[in-house]
């Protein structure tokens, strides 16, 4: 019988891995809480008119990536809907902040979320068909002050925060503006214009994207595309004064708090729902990426509430690739032994088992991380088990039980001390 395997474009998370992945969400939640966010949990699947009117019809994720399935009613009387597993995480918020009246708080509503998405793209490197993305949206009406710069650059500068607080080196932020939705149509039909007799010597793909989606012929990496992408109008160029005034100041109020960052004039962003602000967070070549080397990015989206039937709610937000996020970390990090329990605690004969399993759920308690052995062990087994999971041992003997104190050994200094019970947690946590 052949053995069953995960399908093609999904993994197994397993310890000690797993640490690494509580850590970087811990830190996630420690960080947005300071600066006001709460947590949002949205179903992991969403009727499918919610991408096709949020993200765009004409986007590759749409038309191209999506897990969609018609879910039949048990009864034949029941109505039937197209049901798709998230792609992306926006449109989920954004749903729930208008259907569940958000906006009649009239406040600024900052939220994040964790969890996994599902596109069925090509797997490689650090990109899966089931991937975990940490990302966050602030919205509101806009007299909550959600359509302000310093919404903008207050994500972007506690976007620095986290990187920084994880240890992330050598992050590069490029930042540009696609202007007003206004601005983003006049673009969008300059840039046809400028790719029409041109657009036959693109890759397939950019020729599609020209008559579809042009603005996405932009974010392409195809090398052979790369001189007309270069020769194209740039956006600037069709800014009104009011996204002009509007990018300028997000990138006063990044001077001030000393955030780097680099204007990229062709950090377009595809998808429908982007207006002004849109950002991109890299990393250095070798740090496990490959050539695709983003991290996360994001950017406005002023209209994307109206899109969904709801309310004016301008807001900005972005997501980052967490499996993506773990292997920079992972290239980064120097060599390190993985971290290692407070104790191992050996009993020495089958009958001091109970009295082994009493002392760790004492110390465990107490906070401390305990893996117990097993008497039917030989003592040279239960070194040995001891020496790989935790710093120190303790011995579980009858006459440790009887008097109260207990053989340490200190496997980092190769010394044996003898504790009481009393002194155990002190000593351990030293």
């Amino acid at each position: 019988m052949a053995i069953l395997k995960a399908v093609r474009g999904t993994r197994d998370l397993l310890p000690p891995d797993t640490n690494l992945w509580n850590h970087v969400e811990a830190t996630a939640r420690s960080v947005f809480a300071r600066y006001g966010f709460g947590e949002i949990r949205t179903p992991v699947f969403e009727v499918t008119e919610l991408f096709a009117r949020g993200v765009g019809e004409e986007t590759d994720i749409v038309s191209k990536e999506m897990y969609t399935w018609e879910d039949r009613g048990r009864a034949e009387s029941d109505k039937g809907q197209s049901l798709t597993l998230r792609p992306e995480n926006t449109a989920g918020v954004v749903r729930a902040y208008i259907e569940h009246g958000m906006t009649d708080t009239g406040m600024l509503q900052k939220l994040f979320y964790i969890g996994p998405q599902f596109r069925r793209e090509r797997p490689q490197r650090g990109r899966y068909r089931q991937f975990w993305q940490i990302g966050a949206e602030v919205l509101g009406p806009p007299w909550s002050g959600s359509d302000s710069p310093l919404r903008d650059a207050e994500v972007l500068e506690m976007l620095a925060t986290l990187l920084n607080e994880l240890g992330i080196r050598g992050w590069r932020l490029a930042l540009n503006s696609v202007g007003s939705a206004e601005d983003r149509k006049r673009y969008g039909a300059a840039l046809r214009e400028a790719l029409e007799p041109v657009k036959h010597q693109l890759c397939e793909d950019n020729q599609r994207r020209a008559e579809t989606n042009p603005l996405r012929v932009l974010d392409s990496k195809d090398p052979g595309d790369q001189e007309i992408i270069n020769g194209l109008p740039k956006i600037s160029e069709f800014w009104s004064e009011e996204s002009r005034a509007h990018f300028e100041q997000v990138k006063a109020a990044l001077d001030a708090c000393g955030v780097p960052y680099v204007e990229d004039p062709r950090l377009v962003r595809g998808l429908d729902y982007y207006t002004r602000t849109t950002f991109e967070f890299t990393v250095p070549d070798g740090s496990g990426l490959g050539t695709q080397n983003a991290l996360l990015g994001g950017g406005r989206y002023d209209g994307l509430s109206e899109m969904l039937g709801g309310p004016k709610a301008p807001g900005i937000g972005f997501a980052i690739g967490e499996d993506r996020l773990i292997l920079t970390l992972q290239a980064q990090a120097k060599e390190s032994e993985p971290a290692k329990l407070d104790a191992f605690v050996a009993p020495m004969g089958v009958a001091q088992n109970p009295a082994a399993l009493k002392l760790a759920q004492e110390l465990r308690r107490a906070g401390l991380g305990v893996e117990v052995g097993d008497g039917a062990w030989r003592l040279k087994k239960s070194f040995e088990a001891a020496d790989k999971l935790a710093r120190k041992m303790i011995i579980v003997g009858e006459d440790e039980v009887n008097n109260g104190f207990f053989t340490v050994k200190d496997f980092s200094k190769g010394e044996q001390v003898k504790l009481s019970r009393t002194e155990l947690v002190s000593a351990l946590k030293s």
